[in-house]
C-alpha cells in the first residue's frame, strides 16, 4: 500500500476536529515526521491557536510504530483521549487502511486498589471512619467518601480517580490507592486478574499512541524500571513543565509525621527490640525538627547528621527483619508488610542521601503553618539525567507555546541536558555526548501587533520589600475601571493578590474574586460567563486560565516573577552556574521570570477575535538590562509605556465590547 500523503492525512483530521488548517501546523507536522523518521530530537514553540497536538498527532500515527505522549495537565490528556484522537482513528482509517489503537497511563496510585479497598487499610488510618455498632454507617465525611468509593468500584471500567465525578479528598482516596512499592503485584495479589492500573498498562502495551503524564514519564527515566511500554518516538507537550515536573519526582522528603506512621506500620511486624531503635531515632528526628528554620543546609548540621544516620541504621535494621519475619496473627499480613516495606525504604534512602551529602544535591528545611517541618532533598540539576536518560535510543519531539526564551531555544535546551543549537557536531573536544538537535517556531496564527498591546508602567516605584505598593494599586485600579472589568491580575504572591483585591473592592465598582475563595474551577467559570468580572490569584493562574473573548481583556501582572531570594533550589542552582563561570542571574532567575511572563501573556489572545492589553506593573521590564530578554520572550504585542494611551485604548475595547454584548442580548 502506497504511504499516504502527510498533508492530506493532516487536513482530514483537522477536518474531522472541526478545526481549520493553519501554516504553523503544517509546517510542525512536517518537520516532526522528519525527525520521527531520522530518530533525531525537536524542540518546536507552538502558539496558542496552532493546533499543535494535530501537528504531532498526525505525523506520529503515519509513522506507525508506537509513540508516547506525555502531557503537563489533566485537561490536555483528557482532551487528546476523549476528543483528538477518537475523531482522528476514524477520520484517518480510510488512508491509513487500520484504526489506530490509543491508551492513556498514569502512575499507579491514580487507580482505585481493590486489594486495599476491601481489605488493605491499615488499622490506624481506618479507625474512625464507621460506628463501631453500625459498621455501614460513616460517621464522617471521609466514612461517606469510602463507602461512596466501593459503590464506585462496581460500576468504574478504569478504575481511574479523574473518572470518579465528584471527586473526593487526598486523604479519602488515599484509602483506596496503593504507590507501586506499597502493591503486592498482580501475581500475589488476590485481586490481580481485576487490577485498574494492570488493565491500563495492559492496554497500553496493545496501543499505536499512549497518553501520559510528565510524572510517570520521570519515573520511567529515573527509576530505571520501566513502566512504559516500548515506544519509537517520544513527543512531550506543555514541555516547559517538564524540568519542573522531573525535578519534583527526583526530590525526596523526610517529616517527623510520615516517619511516625511508618513506625505504626512496622510495629506490629518486626521484633520489639527493633521496634524500639526506630523509635527512638523517630522521635530524636522529630525534636530537631520542631527547632528547624526554614533555609538551605550548605553543611549538614552535626546533631542533624548523627540523627539522619540513628534513622537511617534503625530503618535498615527494620526491612533487615521485614524480610525474615511473619506474623500469622495480623490479617492480610502480605498487604500490611508490602506497605511497611515502602515506607521504610523511603525512610532510608532520603536519610542516607542527605548523610552521603552529594555537592550535586541540594538540602533545605521547609516548614508549613498547617503540615510543620519537613526535609528536603533534590537534585541541583536534572539537565545530565534527562541528556541520559531521556535522548537515548527514541525519536524525542518537545513542544510548547513557550519554548524560546530571549529569542532562541538554548534557555529552555540547556535545562534539558542539551547544548547549544548551533554547536558543531564534529567537534569532539567536549567529553560530553551532546543530543543532535533542531528547532522550529511554528508561530501563531493571531497577529498579536494588531490584537493587543504590552504596557510597562515606568513611571512606577520599583517593588521592593514594601507590599504596600500605593503608586501600583493606583494604577491597577485606573486599568480595571477603564476595562470595565474583564480583568485577570497575575500577582507574585497570595499576599500581594490579597492586598490588591481588598483594596480594588474598596475603590470599584466591579466583582473581583480572589483565588483560594473557590475552587479555582468556580472562580474561572465565574470570571468566564460576567465579563465585568476580575479574577486575582498567583501561580497556577499564570499557566492555568484560558478565557478567549470579552470576558479578558485585561491581563495584569504585579511585577517580574524572579524566584525568592531565598529559594533554597534556585538560589543554589544560580550559585553553581556562577562557580562555573556563567551568568547565574540571567541562566535561572531570569529565564524562570522570562517563562512565566511568557505563560502570563498568553493568557490574553485566546482566539481570532480577541483584544487588549498585558499590562507589566514593574518599571524594570522596561529599565533594567535583563528586561529586553524578558520582553523577548512574550508574544510580539505592540508596545507601550505611554499610561493615558492605554487606558483610552481599554477603554475604546471595552466599548466596543460593550456594544457586541448588549446587541446579543
Amino acid at each position: 500500500m502506497t504511504k499516504p500523503d502527510l498533508t492530506d492525512l493532516l487536513h482530514a483530521a483537522v477536518t474531522a476536529v472541526g478545526g481549520v488548517e493553519r501554516p504553523g501546523q503544517v509546517a510542525m507536522a512536517e518537520a516532526v515526521a522528519q525527525a520521527v523518521e531520522d530518530g533525531t530530537h525537536l524542540l518546536i514553540q507552538a502558539g496558542t491557536g496552532t493546533g499543535k497536538s494535530l501537528g504531532y498527532l498526525v505525523p506520529v500515527l503515519a509513522h506507525g510504530e508506537r509513540a508516547v505522549v506525555a502531557t503537563a495537565t489533566l485537561a490536555l490528556q483528557r482532551q487528546l483521549v476523549e476528543r483528538d484522537l477518537p475523531r482522528m482513528v476514524e477520520a484517518l482509517r480510510p488512508q491509513l487502511g487500520r484504526a489506530a489503537q490509543f491508551a492513556m497511563l498514569k502512575g499507579r496510585s491514580n487507580y482505585l486498589c481493590l486489594h486495599r479497598l476491601h481489605e488493605g487499610v491499615p488499622q490506624e488510618e481506618e479507625d474512625g471512619l464507621f460506628d463501631p455498632f453500625e459498621a455501614a454507617a460513616p460517621t464522617s465525611k471521609l466514612g461517606k467518601d469510602l463507602l461512596r468509593l466501593r459503590d464506585w468500584s462496581d460500576e468504574t471500567e478504569t478504575g481511574d480517580r479523574d473518572d470518579l465525578r465528584p471527586g473526593v479528598s487526598d486523604r479519602a482516596w488515599s484509602q483506596v490507592s496503593v504507590s507501586a512499592r506499597e502493591c503486592l503485584g498482580a501475581s500475589r495479589c488476590a485481586y490481580g486478574a481485576e487490577c485498574f492500573a494492570e488493565g491500563a498498562r495492559e492496554r497500553a502495551k496493545l496501543a499505536d499512541v499512549v497518553v501520559t503524564n510528565h510524572a510517570l514519564l520521570a519515573i520511567d527515566a529515573i527509576e530505571g524500571a520501566p513502566v512504559l511500554p516500548a515506544h519509537d518516538a517520544l513527543i512531550v507537550d506543555e514541555a516547559h513543565e517538564l524540568v519542573s515536573r522531573v525535578t519534583g519526582m527526583a526530590t525526596g522528603e523526610l517529616t517527623p509525621g510520615g516517619v511516625q506512621r511508618v513506625v505504626r506500620r512496622v510495629a506490629k511486624l518486626v521484633d520489639e527490640k527493633t521496634v524500639d531503635q526506630l523509635h527512638t531515632a523517630a522521635e530524636t528526628f522529630e525534636r530537631l525538627m520542631e527547632l528547624a528554620q526554614p533555609g538551605r543546609l550548605e553543611a549538614l548540621p552535626e546533631d542533624l547528621g548523627y540523627a539522619l544516620m540513628a534513622l537511617r541504621d534503625a530503618a535498615r535494621a527494620c526491612l533487615a527483619a521485614l524480610s525474615g519475619t511473619r506474623d500469622k496473627s495480623v490479617e492480610d499480613e502480605d498487604a500490611v508488610r508490602k506497605q511497611a516495606v515502602g515506607g521504610m525504604e523511603n525512610v532510608l534512602e532520603v536519610a542516607e542521601r542527605v548523610v552521603q551529602g552529594s555537592e550535586y544535591d541540594v538540602v533545605w528545611y521547609e516548614r508549613h503553618d498547617r503540615f510543620g517541618a519537613s526535609l528536603r532533598i533534590a537534585p541541583l540539576s536534572v539537565a545530565g539525567l534527562l541528556r541520559e536518560k531521556l535522548f537515548a535510543d527514541r525519536s524525542v519531539v518537545l513542544t510548547s507555546a513557550t519554548l524560546k526564551l530571549g529569542g532562541d531555544f538554548n534557555a529552555v535546551g540547556a535545562s534539558l541536558g542539551l547544548g547549544p543549537e548551533s554547536r558543531d557536531t564534529a567537534d569532539t573536544s567536549d567529553a560530553v555526548d551532546w543530543p543532535e538537535w533542531s528547532s522550529l517556531d511554528a508561530g501563531s496564527p493571531f497577529d498579536y501587533r494588531k490584537q493587543a498591546i504590552l504596557y510597562v508602567a515606568k513611571h512606577l516605584s520599583p517593588p521592593g520589600r514594601d507590599m504596600a505598593r500605593t503608586d501600583m494599586l493606583t494604577e491597577l485600579a485606573e486599568l480595571v475601571e477603564a476595562a470595565g472589568g474583564r480583568t485577570l491580575g497575575l500577582f507574585s504572591s497570595m499576599r500581594a493578590a490579597q492586598t490588591a483585591a481588598d483594596e480594588l473592592r474598596e475603590r470599584l465598582d466591579v466583582p473581583i474574586l480572589l483565588q483560594g475563595e473557590e475552587t479555582l474551577g468556580e472562580l474561572i467559570g465565574r470570571f468566564a460567563e460576567d465579563p465585568r468580572t476580575c479574577l486575582f490569584g498567583t501561580l497556577s493562574l499564570w499557566q492555568g486560565v484560558d478565557v478567549p473573548g470579552s470576558s479578558c481583556q485585561l491581563v495584569v501582572m504585579d511585577r517580574i516573577p524572579f524566584p525568592r531570594p531565598d529559594d533554597p533550589l534556585m538560589s543554589a542552582r544560580q550559585k553553581a552556574v556562577e562557580e562555573g563561570g556563567g551568568n547565574g542571574f540571567m541562566a535561572v532567575a531570569a529565564s524562570h521570570a522570562a517563562l512565566l511572563m511568557a505563560q502570563g501573556a498568553g493568557r490574553l489572545v485566546r482566539a481570532a477575535g480577541d483584544r487588549g492589553v498585558v499590562a507589566v506593573l514593574d518599571p524594570r521590564l522596561e529599565r533594567a538590562r535583563y528586561g529586553g530578554f524578558l520582553r523577548a520572550s512574550m508574544p510580539d504585542f505592540w508596545y507601550t509605556s505611554n499610561a493615558s494611551q492605554v487606558r483610552r485604548s481599554l477603554a475604546s475595547i471595552n466599548a466596543a465590547a460593550v456594544q457586541a454584548e448588549e446587541a446579543g442580548a
